[in-house]
């Protein structure tokens, strides 16, 4: 199956990134959330990361400022953002992008069911949570599939693609076509706790978090002694900051509950996501991030 036009639900710091990575690939996006003004985050996420991507084209003279103007408004043009599922008539694939809790994704798979064509395949981009769960929702199990992309999704090339128990080998297959399709690199995956990235990454990411809290050094310390080291661009506390603590607590439960103590959970996460400091997002986190 060939994809002509798809479709983001979600339209959060993903959401927008998402959509922007199917736009600059020359495709029809509809990028819906619940309120006007989460969409028009989103449709804001876009620009800024369009025209961050054209202005590097400019400085290295590949493009000049003109075509890059022309190129702006075409990307930001194949995007439409709404509130409503009025434009999913004629989509061919859909990402779920919202919140990662499974009552929520359930509940959009439910009603993306109902909204788009029999032939489009239902993707989400959940980062650990069962894909056969959310299929269950649908009378199209054998077209529903993980999608997961990664932070920033317009710059990170890798995407999981995560078979569910009834997910079709030809809906399997169109995903990894149509991830080929946006510049992406997919990797094909069962479905298990964590997929195939975040079990690694927990892995390592919750041995410093342990660190951190036996040795009692500060998070800003431990993250510039690694990057130093060039292991990582970044340190998993800064990391953590970007990709938003509530999800990432999410996830490290997740894995603990699935796989034992090997996963650790760090507490103060704990305590700056019960009081509502998610990080980047909410300009507090492990670090003070001032609204940047």
């Amino acid at each position: 199956m060939f994809v002509f036009k798809a479709a983001v639900v979600g339209a959060g710091t993903m959401g927008g990134e998402i959509a922007q990575t199917l736009a600059a690939a020359d495709l029809p996006v509809v990028l819906k959330d619940v309120d006007q003004k989460f969409v028009d985050q989103g449709l804001a996420k876009a620009r800024e990361v369009t025209q961050g991507q054209l202005a590097g084209l400019v400085a290295k003279e590949k493009i000049s400022q003109e075509q890059a103007d022309k190129q702006l408004e075409h990307t930001l043009g194949l995007i439409t953002g709404t509130t409503s599922y009025d434009g999913f008539g004629d989509v061919d694939f859909v990402v779920e992008a919202v919140p990662e809790r499974m009552e929520i994704k359930q509940r959009v798979f439910s009603e993306l069911d109902a909204a788009t064509p029999g032939h489009a395949i239902l993707a989400s981009n959940t980062s650990s949570l069962s894909i056969t769960d959310m299929g269950d929702m649908t009378s199209r199990p054998d077209k529903v599939v993980g999608f997961h992309f990664f932070y920033p999704a317009s710059v990170m090339r890798l995407i999981e693609v995560v078979e569910g128990d009834e997910t079709s080998e030809e809906t399997m297959q169109t995903a990894v076509n149509f991830a080929q399709k946006i510049r992406k690199m997919p990797i094909r995956c069962g479905e298990v706790p964590g997929f195939v990235v975040n079990r690694i990454l927990n892995s390592a990411a919750s041995e410093i978090w342990r660190y951190k809290d036996e040795s009692g050094r500060s998070a800003e310390d431990i993250d510039k002694e690694i990057a130093a080291s060039k292991v990582t661009p970044m340190g998993p506390f800064f990391l953590s900051d970007l990709l938003g603590l509530d999800t990432v607590l999410h996830v490290a439960v997740h894995l603990r509950e699935s796989y034992g103590e090997r996963f650790y959970v760090s507490p103060q996460m704990k305590e700056l996501v019960d009081a509502g400091n998610f990080g980047q997002k909410t300009g507090k986190g492990f670090y003070e991030h001032g609204g940047k």
